[in-house]
């Protein structure tokens, strides 16, 4: 499985969010790649629930390919977190870079989500 959906930004003709995701045994990773906010969320949002809807119930989402994330991107790892509960998937994250992991430490919100190692 590998798909690379992106949102465009309109001032630019480049992507600002990519997302490649491979099938690994009964996991799937989603490797988002660019910037990750308001105008960009809903890229991976409808990744996931396509991965989902395919039926895996194990995901990884690896941030370490963004360059930025604001608190729209915070709000989207918590609400996927809180989902899995619920509905009975499994979700991890990869730790991004230091400017990613700024926004979880500054919040104090990284200790509420399941941060694996790659």
């Amino acid at each position: 499985m590998s798909a690379e959906p992106h949102a465009r930004n309109p001032d630019d003709d480049r992507p600002s969010l990519t997302c490649i995701v491979l099938q690994r045994g009964d996991a799937v990773r989603v490797y988002p790649i660019g910037v990750l906010d308001t105008a960009t969320v809903p890229v991976l949002e409808r990744q996931l629930q396509e991965v989902r809807e395919a039926g895996f119930r194990r995901l990884i989402v690896d941030l370490g390919g963004l360059s930025f994330m604001d608190s729209t991107g915070l709000r989207f790892a918590l609400k996927w977190a809180e989902a899995a509960g619920h509905h009975g998937f499994e979700i991890s994250f990869v730790p991004g870079g230091p400017a990613v992991q700024r926004v979880f430490e500054v919040t104090g919100t990284s200790g509420q989500l399941p941060f694996i190692r790659s």
